[in-house]
């Protein structure tokens, strides 16, 4: 039995998926204030200064906190409907399809939101981990439900799958965040090229 766990922003996708959505949902209000709450922030970001997981963080609090979650529900579906087709690489929707014929169990590993992966995966027949929003009496609070994951990739691996029982691990990624779950494989790609061992 073997196990193939993928990133998805930038790995299987061409575009961070959790950046265009944010744009999507965020209102006019939230897009004005942006520029001011999250601009030294990301300047902060590209300088290595902050993490991506308290960027993450910050913005996710911006636009999320007290929108109603039906609300963003229904915006999730659409934009896993109409966007996240037009942003896969080819050849890692192959890849996964490749592993699949093979009767590996493939599983989707990332920081972004379950509302539009959870649809996007189901559709694939795939396993996922993910990142989930905060809910309170139908609102959103504007907080990961159980924390950011996307940092503690592979402890959420392995809480999931027990590894003992795969023969054979592969592992896609393509950024920092991604190097514990790679560090759990035999074979490792990392931005398309494989890493040795």
């Amino acid at each position: 039995m073997e196990l193939a766990l993928f990133d998805f922003d930038d790995t299987v996708t061409t575009a961070d998926s959790y950046r265009r959505f944010l744009r999507r949902v965020a209102t006019p209000e939230q897009r004005a204030r942006a520029w001011w709450l999250v601009g030294p922030w990301l300047a902060a970001f590209r300088l290595r200064l902050i993490s991506a997981e308290r960027i993450r963080a910050r913005v996710t609090a911006l636009v999320f906190s007290g929108r109603h979650a039906d609300d963003i529900a229904l915006l999730a579906a659409g934009y896993a409907r109409d966007a996240l087709p037009e942003m896969m690489r080819p050849e890692m929707l192959e890849q996964i399809r490749w592993h699949q014929a093979q009767g590996h169990t493939v599983a989707i590993v990332s920081g972004s939101l379950d509302l539009y992966l959870r649809p996007w995966c189901d559709t694939l027949g795939l396993q996922l981990i993910c990142n989930q929003l905060e809910t309170r009496e139908g609102r959103l609070t504007g907080r990961y439900a159980g924390g950011d994951c996307a940092p503690r990739k592979a402890q959420h691996i392995r809480q999931r799958f027990d590894l003992s029982r795969y023969t054979r691990i592969h592992a896609y990624g393509d950024s920092r965040e991604d190097a514990p779950m790679l560090a759990l494989a035999h074979d490792r790609w990392y931005r398309g090229k494989p890493l040795e061992r």
